[in-house]
């Protein structure tokens, strides 16, 4: 009996909060109703002022400052280290000198070479003058400067090999690493002995958006500032900007920065792009939800304040501007747009104005 007592009341208490969920909805719902047809089977919109203001178009963007060249110095022969004149952290000029590799295979093979050569150009000196007096073919002849030019290519292959001897850096910048010891064995295949960076200038790359990126191009000279040197002023040229968005849908830009100041700027440090531009005549702008659907459909309801109605109107839009689009055409200043309610309405609807 009292478990058939607890039934009912759990029902009965279930039953009560089902009806009570459906009043409040039905309120709601009552409330919206009444918010549509507010104003005596008026639809009821809200609106807002067409307003001529000053666009500020000036902004800042993060990013890491990257080198102006980073190299990894690679070997191309084999041999043993046997001299290093460089170490981590020296400074460098393009074609110096930073290690030597033992190069006695490789003088061999050179002196070889020079040997073929040589013979190949007195074999072709040989049938030169025994095809004028007809003692060989043109085939033959032809066939001995063939191969003459062949050892000709192979002992300037040999003698880039004995240059390559010589690790020269290919560019001008700081050695930042070191990864071989006199007396280890390199070999042919890529073994990498030095990392090569220039600081002298400097990439800040940023990412910003569409309506940001619309106002760059190559060449703008941008405003640096770095919170580890807060006093030091430093200017960069805009060098790249991305032709396309990335998964973000915003656009990589590239800063060269000039590393004035004894280089004091290193690569991996935070800095801050201030772009700033020209200041520009007032823009008439409305709200973005102004628009009937979207933007791009250039169609937006006008209050007609003498009959309380929406008229539609259409405009030529210009740029957005964050919840604010800039209009070139169709509307004055003064006129009042309407910003929601939109679905609800056609040409000569009559609104009233919800605040």
């Amino acid at each position: 009996m009292k478990r058939i007592v607890i039934t009912v009341l759990v029902v009965v208490l279930a039953l009560g909060g089902i009806a009570l969920v459906l009043t409040n909805n039905k309120k709601k719902n009552e409330a919206k109703t009444a918010f549509i047809a507010k104003g005596g089977g008026a639809v009821a919109v809200r609106v807002a002022q067409v307003e001529k203001k000053v666009v500020d178009q000036d902004f800042s963007a993060n990013g890491n400052f990257a080198p102006n060249k980073e190299l990894n110095l690679l070997n191309e022969n084999s041999g043993r280290v046997t001299r290093i004149f460089v170490d981590e952290g020296d400074r460098v000029s393009k074609g110096q000198v930073l290690a030597r590799i033992d190069a006695e295979i490789i003088n061999t093979d050179r002196e070889t070479a020079q040997v073929t050569y040589q013979n190949a150009l007195k074999d072709l000196a040989r049938y030169e003058s025994s095809f004028k007096t007809g003692g060989v073919t043109q085939q033959q002849l032809d066939q001995a400067r063939l191969s003459a030019e062949s050892a000709k290519l192979r002992l300037q292959a040999s003698q880039r090999r004995v240059s390559d001897a010589n690790i020269k850096s290919p560019i001008n910048g700081v050695v930042n690493k070191r990864y071989i010891e006199v007396g280890a064995f390199v070999n042919s295949q890529g073994t990498q002995l030095f990392e090569l960076v220039d600081v002298s200038k400097l990439k800040l790359k940023v990412n910003v958006n569409e309506a940001q990126v619309a106002n760059l191009k190559i060449g703008d000279r941008i405003e640096i500032q770095s919170s580890v040197f807060p006093d030091e002023k430093f200017s960069g040229k805009v060098t790249f900007i991305a032709p396309k968005a990335d998964a973000t849908l915003n656009f990589p830009v590239e800063i060269e920065v000039e590393n004035t100041h004894k280089n004091s700027l290193k690569a991996g440090m935070y800095g801050t792009a201030v772009f700033k531009f020209p200041k520009h005549a007032p823009s008439i702008l409305i709200p973005r939800t102004s628009f009937v659907g979207s933007v791009s459909s250039n169609e937006v309801f006008v209050l007609d304040r003498a009959s309380n109605t929406a008229k539609v109107r259409k405009v030529v839009s210009g740029r957005i501007l964050g919840d604010n689009v800039e209009i070139l055409d169709g509307l004055k200043e003064g006129e009042t747009v309407i910003t929601s309610g939109q679905i609800n309405l056609t040409n000569g609807t009559a609104v009233t104005i919800v605040k």
